[in-house]
């Protein structure tokens, strides 16, 4: 019988690559993780990793065997809801990812929701760039998050986690508030006119950053960044500083002031709710699904 904690630790080599990204993101030591992958080998029968010296990868048993794992792990996931739904009223954690701008403007009234609906939950809400939303609730560290995408910056596919869309917001370009330049032609969001200004965008690695980089690579040109910063009231308070201009999505434009200047873009960020494949007729999944829904601001267009 193969042992479906060790059908987990597989599924994750092939997400993360290496047994030692394995154990840091699960709290094992390499060893242990290796010693369990070895055991699940001796239980299947045949090899299912591939190693040379410190490198370690599936072979195709390996790899046939972790998408029968998804599909496992999801039923387990099913298997759990339908018990939590035969019990009488919520209660105990649930772990709540989100990223900065959700936190302060969704996250608060959906919490408000959940207390009036579920006062036996607790939620415990942690910020959490959607980068790393899938390895956190593969993982077991988050029951529900938060991410986003853009226009230009797609939201992956991930192994083991299923999505739902909730609200589409616009982006703008925010710059010092002067008298604008004349529009280029083919250039409707008006990012070509800033082609030659310094750019304030979010860290590498982050959405955010890719999303900026890639609607002016659209644009035709590269942005010449100055500042990285990942807070917009921080962003909007240099561009009022006039050291540069940036993009900001609606959620971020507050207390900018009359120094912004502020031009809608043809680009929009979507927020989607994502969780454990299998989990979404868990109930307290499905409590904070309905609670963030509720909260999401008039102005937003609901999904």
């Amino acid at each position: 019988m193969l042992d479906v904690r060790r059908l987990r630790l597989l599924r994750e080599l092939a997400v993360r690559g290496t047994i030692a990204a394995v154990a840091e993101a699960l709290a094992f030591t390499p060893s242990a993780v290796s010693q369990q992958l070895s055991a699940l080998e001796r239980e299947a029968g045949l090899p299912l990793l591939e190693r040379t010296g410190r490198r370690v990868r599936l072979t195709p048993a390996g790899e046939n065997l972790v998408r029968h794992a998804d599909a496992v792990l999801e039923r387990l996931e099913q298997a759990a809801a339908e018990l939590a739904g035969a019990r009488h009223g919520l209660s105990g954690p649930l772990r709540i990812g989100a990223f900065p701008t959700a936190t302060r403007a969704i996250v608060p009234a959906a919490l408000t929701v959940l207390a009036a609906r579920h006062p036996g939950l607790e939620p415990m809400v942690s910020e959490t760039d959607p980068a790393a939303v899938a390895h956190a609730l593969r993982a077991g560290d988050l029951d529900v998050a938060l991410v986003h995408e853009y226009d230009f910056v797609p939201c992956p596919e991930e192994t083991g986690v299923t999505t739902a869309a909730l609200f589409t917001e616009a982006m703008y370009l925010a710059s010092p508030a002067a008298p604008a330049a004349p529009l280029p032609a083919g250039d409707p969001g008006g990012l070509a006119r800033w082609r030659d200004a310094p750019w304030i965008t979010a860290t590498p690695g982050t959405l955010c950053h890719a999303m900026a980089v890639r609607a002016c690579q659209a644009a035709g040109f590269t942005p010449r960044i100055r500042h990285q910063v990942d807070e917009f009231a921080t962003v909007l308070a240099l561009v009022a500083a006039g050291q540069g201009v940036a993009v900001v999505p609606q959620l971020g434009v507050v207390d900018h002031g009359p120094a912004v200047r502020l031009d809608r873009l043809p680009v929009q960020r979507r927020t989607r709710i994502a969780f454990r494949s299998g989990a979404a007729a868990h109930p307290a999944v499905a409590a904070v699904t309905e609670a963030l829904r509720a909260a999401v601001p008039a102005g937003l267009a609901a999904d």
